[in-house]
């Protein structure tokens, strides 16, 4: 009989590999990562969130819009931080072209403003019971409908709320939405850029004296105007203190993504109903019109 085979023995398993995460691996993912957005950001396009009034009826506050950082060149304030020293030089400057709506930072503080260019390097800007002259001329309003302004009770501006200056053109439409009505002209630029303004009361400033504009700066101004630290208020007063160098301009906006009325909280199943018809994707560049509108 033959004698049985004998197994030979079986090798000790190899190791399984190491199954730990390679943190350095993930830090580096995470910081090009960081570093591509803020690059982006900084470079290209940012969004930005409507805190204050300043520029209805174009824009509400809860509106969230969309920046692009390089039709003007890049200068300082293109970082999105705003942590690079103030300086005036910078890189493929263009010029805005009137009415065009811009991102500036105030002299004296690291804050975002949203304003309208309404004046060039160069110009002879006034303003007169509310109206521009622009270069000797005035910059023509045409009287238009009254503009509907959802009344929204929960928005707020510093702390205090946005609309209680509007409250005796407050009224309710037939489908029960209460609403403001607000006195509105159509202003027309020397270009055909035309937009809406809120005017309804007599203010100071109502009244800029006649300032050239410096070479490489722009006049800007809210279109809710007598509710607007703009050009035309000093910087005491929170203001831009006259016209603002270009270097100080960080965008121009091009359209909003979105907008929430303020009713919603941190439970995303509120930001639905809280979401207002009709904003998304609304652009933000000013309409053309060569003709100009009948003065008011």
């Amino acid at each position: 009989m033959a004698e049985p085979q004998t197994a030979e023995p079986l090798s000790p398993a190899a190791p399984p590999p190491e199954s730990g995460v390679d943190w350095w691996a993930e830090i580096r993912g995470l910081a090009l990562m960081l570093l591509t957005v803020v690059v982006f950001h900084s470079m290209v396009a940012k969004p930005f969130y409507i805190p204050s009034i300043s520029m209805m009826p174009n824009l509400l506050v809860g509106d969230r819009l969309i920046v692009s950082k390089y039709p003007y060149g890049w200068s300082w304030v293109s970082a999105s931080f705003h942590v690079l020293p103030r300086e005036q030089e910078r890189i493929l400057p263009k010029t805005p072209e009137y009415g065009d709506i811009v991102i500036a930072v105030p002299p004296d503080r690291d804050e975002d403003y949203i304003k309208r260019v309404v004046a060039l390097p160069g110009d002879r800007i006034a303003v007169i019971h509310g109206q521009i002259i622009l270069n000797g001329k005035l910059v023509p309003q045409q009287a238009e409908p009254p503009v509907l302004i959802p009344a929204d009770p929960q928005l707020s501006c510093d702390g205090t709320p946005c609309y209680d200056m509007f409250e005796r053109y407050r009224t309710r439409l037939t489908d029960g939405r209460e609403v403001y009505e607000l006195p509105a002209f159509r202003e027309t630029l020397p270009n055909g850029a035309s937009y809406l303004v809120i005017d309804h009361l007599d203010q100071m400033l109502d009244n800029y004296p006649e300032t050239v504009i410096p070479p490489g700066h722009v006049f800007l101004m809210g279109d809710n105007r007598d509710h607007s630290a703009d050009s035309r208020a000093p910087v005491e007063e929170r203001g831009l203190g006259g016209p603002v160098p270009l270097a100080n301009v960080g965008g121009r906006a091009e359209f909003v993504t979105f907008s929430l009325d303020g009713s919603e909280a941190l439970n995303p199943l509120t930001w639905w109903p809280a979401l207002r018809d009709g904003r998304a994707w609304t652009r933000l560049r000013p309409e053309i019109r060569h003709t100009a509108p009948t003065e008011r």
